[in-house]
């Protein structure tokens, strides 16, 4: 690694390594966008501070904003940004002999993690894929995922343009680690696409103030009937 990636790297631990700057960057987690007034009050400081730690972040990539009118709204920079957070998640809660999850039950049983599903039930959708050999992972580690043909089809009978999801410019379907399962879930240009399908197949509805889910009846009667999975 040369000079100038450590640099980067330094630069990227020091613009997150400020708490008020950590709860801004959780917020932003559940990939909705907000105004500085909301992050202001998220991360317990003043507007003024406020507005010099989202410039920092944003100097630093980490989040960008998008200029409505008279508003500035704020966002996690992409889902690049989003999995590493999860893995510092991960990092922030050690290492347990028999990991039990402190996360509240809300948000454990289901979350948004940026754009793609987290939680138990995205812990869950993801073994059991594996399971029914519908992903093939790309490497020994496993951190990327191939969809097999049997999963191309059951996927594609979800609604999701398989051919259209993979042209887009991010990874198509690598593990996510779950910060509160401390096991992988489906992230990326996939994850993103199946979250979308359950939401507009009314499978889950979004919590209104957090990143939580909720499962409705029809999802787990659906997930139940296509993929023999019980919630």
């Amino acid at each position: 690694m040369d000079a100038t990636q450590n640099t980067k790297i330094s630069a990227f631990a020091s613009a997150i390594g400020e708490p008020a700057r950590a709860r801004i960057l959780s917020s932003l987690m559940d990939g909705h966008a907000r105004t500085s007034t909301e992050l202001a009050i998220i991360a317990g400081v003043g507007p003024s501070t406020a507005s010099a730690h989202l410039h920092r972040l944003t100097a630093a990539h980490l989040i960008k904003v998008f200029v409505q009118g008279k508003h500035r709204y704020y966002s996690l920079n992409g889902p690049d940004v989003a999995h590493v957070l999860e893995g510092l998640n991960v990092l922030a809660g050690g290492i347990h002999n028999q990991f039990a999850p402190n996360t509240p039950n809300r948000l454990c049983l289901a979350r948004t993690c940026y754009d793609h599903l987290a939680g138990k039930v995205g812990v869950a959708l993801h073994d059991r894929f594996y399971k029914l050999g519908w992903l093939s992972p790309l490497s020994e580690d496993a951190k990327d995922y191939e969809l097999t043909t049997a999963g191309t089809k059951a996927i594609e009978s979800l609604g999701i343009n398989i051919e259209e999801t993979r042209s887009l410019r991010r990874r198509f379907a690598p593990a996510c680690l779950d910060w509160s399962e401390r096991r992988p879930h489906i992230g990326g240009a996939l994850g993103a696409a199946l979250l979308k399908s359950a939401l507009k197949r009314k499978w889950l509805t979004r919590d209104l103030d957090s990143r939580a889910l909720a499962i409705t009846r029809t999802g787990k009667r659906e997930m139940q009937g296509r993929f023999g999975l019980n919630i």
